[in-house]
């Protein structure tokens, strides 16, 4: 058998459609019900009118990504028991809909965070980047967050005032659109002061409480996940440090053993992203892959070039900073050791991560870093690299 290789779709508004994944050789579909307000319950009905419209197409809904966690349940603040209640329900409603893997994450206010969504790569195509000096602009002279001269060094602080006086206004503007694009439902278009109120509600909440927080609504949640059949499997901080004084709790192996061993199940699981864990410099993907392979649920699939100073940008798969060919062999290991075990959850759904815009993609209305033929060619060589890989072992 060989991983299932997966695709994640923006529901029926994605450019991309159905029938294009269809010709990419991806078989499983990995989305959302977008259009569910976050809170709310995924009743049946949604779910399977959603399963119906991917099954039609000859493809098979693997994997949710994501069910969001309300932010009252990472502050543990207004109606959060109410809304862990609320996310049980859609845990049991996916499972008797036949849907066994759940990815989501715990990141305070922002899901992910870049300052330059098309940087131009020598051979014309564009990719996601990170600049701690541009990030340290927004922060400290276009959010002025109070406390932020606190987290920079002086010479990225000094980098940062003359990276912001070489800024006009629609330069400023432009940063702004960038970093904000991060948040959920960021088209709603936050402005500055709302931006600043979301970040303040953070302010008494460090690394500790919020992994005291991540304990409970686990301690609540997986045993629901369980008897369901769900797999649940946590996002990595992206990237894996902390930003605009929000803690993070999922950015290194010391983090995400923590968190398997908070509840013990097979339910309890990590999504192993080598872009988000692979961006700190300070992460092994090889290490971590075999460390947490028992208990990897679902896996992304994409390479970083990175720094010791905290900028990194989006490469192609075998071009990068990460050993793809190790964390791939790994996976196709752990599956083999599963179905020697006799486990129920053999399948490992992959999904190609962020390709770059290049070719007709340039200049079209792609989510960032969810282009077609970027992720097209990302899928054909992680297609091409497991076939290789299961062949060497069975020499």
């Amino acid at each position: 058998m060989a991983l299932e290789q997966t695709w994640r779709w923006y529901g029926p508004n994605d450019r991309i459609t159905l029938q294009d994944i269809r010709q990419t050789g991806a078989t499983g579909i990995v989305t959302a019900l977008h259009h569910i307000p976050n809170g709310e319950v995924w009743t049946k009905e949604e779910i399977l009118s959603r399963k119906e419209l991917i099954e039609a197409a000859g493809l098979t809904w693997s994997v949710v990504e994501s069910v969001p966690v309300h932010e009252d349940i990472k502050k543990q603040t207004g109606n959060y028991e109410q809304y862990i209640e609320t996310y049980k329900q859609t845990l049991r409603n996916l499972g008797e809909c036949g849907i066994a893997t759940v990815c989501y994450n715990f990141m305070p206010v922002l899901d992910w965070s870049r300052t330059n969504l098309n940087h131009k790569y020598e051979d014309g195509a564009l990719a996601l980047i990170f600049e701690q000096k541009v990030f340290a602009a927004f922060d400290l002279f276009i959010l002025k967050r109070s406390g932020a001269e606190n987290d920079y060094t002086s010479e990225i602080k000094e980098a940062a005032k003359e990276y912001y006086a070489s800024l006009n206004e629609e330069g400023i503007r432009h940063l702004t659109n960038t970093v904000i694009k991060g948040l959920p439902g960021a088209e709603e278009s936050y402005t500055l002061e709302q931006f600043q109120s979301v970040l303040d509600d953070y302010k008494e909440i460090d690394d500790k409480k919020l992994k005291a927080h991540l304990k409970h609504f686990l301690q609540e949640i997986i045993p629901v996940a369980e008897q369901a059949g769900v797999r649940m499997a946590i996002h990595p901080d992206d990237p894996p440090w902390g930003l605009l004084g929000l803690p993070r709790v999922v950015s290194t192996l010391k983090d995400a053993v923590e968190i398997i061993n908070t509840v013990d199940s097979y339910s309890n699981g990590i999504t192993l992203c080598t872009g988000s864990f692979g961006a700190g410099f300070f992460n092994d993907l090889s290490v971590m892959a075999r460390a947490l392979a028992p208990r990897i649920n679902f896996a992304h699939l994409r390479n970083v070039r990175r720094d010791e100073g905290y900028n990194f940008r989006e490469d192609y798969l075998f071009e990068g900073d990460v050993d793809i060919y190790e964390v791939v062999k790994t996976l196709v290991i752990e599956e083999e050791r599963r179905i020697k075990e006799g486990r129920q959850d053999i399948i490992i759904p992959v999904r190609p991560d962020h390709g770059n815009q290049m070719l007709d993609d340039i200049g079209k209305d792609n989510n960032p870093g969810y282009s077609l033929y970027g992720r097209m060619k990302g899928l054909a060589e992680i297609r091409g690299l497991e076939l290789g890989i299961r062949r060497s072992l069975k020499q």
